[in-house]
């Protein structure tokens, strides 16, 4: 039987490509239909021509992530495996001839995971885009990241940020102060993503002449906003009325990004999510993208990985 055997840089190098998890290479065994045998900086790989021939274009793939600065996880790895393994390796080759890079003033902002630039393409592709998964995937930072660039280069003029007030009831006017300290408690990372991105300075500027503006969900009925960039933040906090009320302000040369986690949803038990239920209303409608992040995707503190893990297997 044909057999063929790959070189690496290194023996780092080489576990790096498939995320330091032997298990991912018996995966390779099942999926491809080949032996593998690996020490140290190589890979032996024993079966079909039609198979070593796959074998090669997946590390080819995995290198080529981790040459654009992806961290390989091994989410990315399963489906990189897949993709080749289906006849769509082409598909990942497209991807790494176009990086995917978010130029802004004070960082560039790439994506650390392939289904986080998975996100960004579906963000551009889409009027609506929803991005569903745990806290830590990059979901929010990402939309953030694509509104500013949005608005930097001109295609909208307007970034409009909210999220629902759930804790105080959407009753804003019983609490204490202007309007802009009482919803910062509640927009508090969306700030924290601007300043990071484009700095503290531009950010007041931004919100200060309106062109960036934040506020709680409950401030956007009866509006159409039109050629803005829309971020609707912990959506899985929304009731059935306040999601069809939001999705039914999009307006002309307007896009909106959708976030949230269905698992940690803090209506009251008589009230289901207003994100769960899109998930399956909207499912059908080809310009709207449901994207779906899971543990692996986290970017966070490994251990923040295996919380979310071990909480989903609870």
């Amino acid at each position: 039987m044909p057999s063929k055997t790959i070189h690496f840089s290194s023996a780092r190098q080489l576990s790096l490509l498939y995320a330091d998890d032997g298990r991912n290479l018996e995966e390779i065994e099942q999926s491809l239909g080949v032996s593998l045998v690996s020490r140290d900086d190589w890979v032996s790989i024993e079966g079909s021509e039609e198979a070593i021939a796959a074998v090669k274009a997946l590390f080819e793939l995995l290198a080529a992530a981790r040459d654009q600065g992806l961290r390989i996880r091994s989410s990315d790895f399963l489906y990189t495996l897949r993709c080749v393994a289906e006849g769509r390796a082409d598909e990942l080759r497209e991807i790494y001839r176009n990086p995917l890079v978010i130029k802004l003033k004070r960082q560039s902002v790439v994506p650390k995971t392939l289904n986080q630039k998975r996100y960004l393409q579906a963000i551009n592709a889409h009027p609506i885009t929803f991005g569903i998964g745990p806290a830590g995937t990059g979901k929010t930072y990402l939309a953030m990241a694509m509104a500013l660039r949005e608005l930097l280069e001109g295609r909208v003029e307007h970034i409009i940020l909210t999220r629902p007030a759930v804790e105080a009831g959407e009753a804003l006017g019983f609490l204490p102060g202007e309007l802009q300290e009482k919803i910062l408690p509640y927009l508090t990372p969306l700030y924290d993503a601007m300043n990071d991105m484009v700095g503290k300075e531009q950010t007041m500027q931004l919100v200060e002449r309106g062109i960036v503006e934040i506020a709680p969900l409950a401030y956007m009925r009866g509006r159409t906003l039109a050629n803005s960039f829309v971020v609707l933040d912990e959506a899985q906090n929304t009731t059935h009325e306040q999601m069809m009320m939001f999705l039914t302000r999009l307006g002309d040369g307007s896009r909106m990004v959708i976030t949230g986690d269905i698992t940690q949803t803090d209506l009251p038990r008589s009230k289901q999510s207003g994100l769960k239920e899109a998930i399956r209303i909207l499912k059908n409608i080809e310009a709207i993208r449901l994207f779906h992040f899971d543990g692996q995707d986290v970017v966070r503190h490994p251990l923040v990985q295996d919380i979310i893990n071990a909480y989903a297997q609870g």
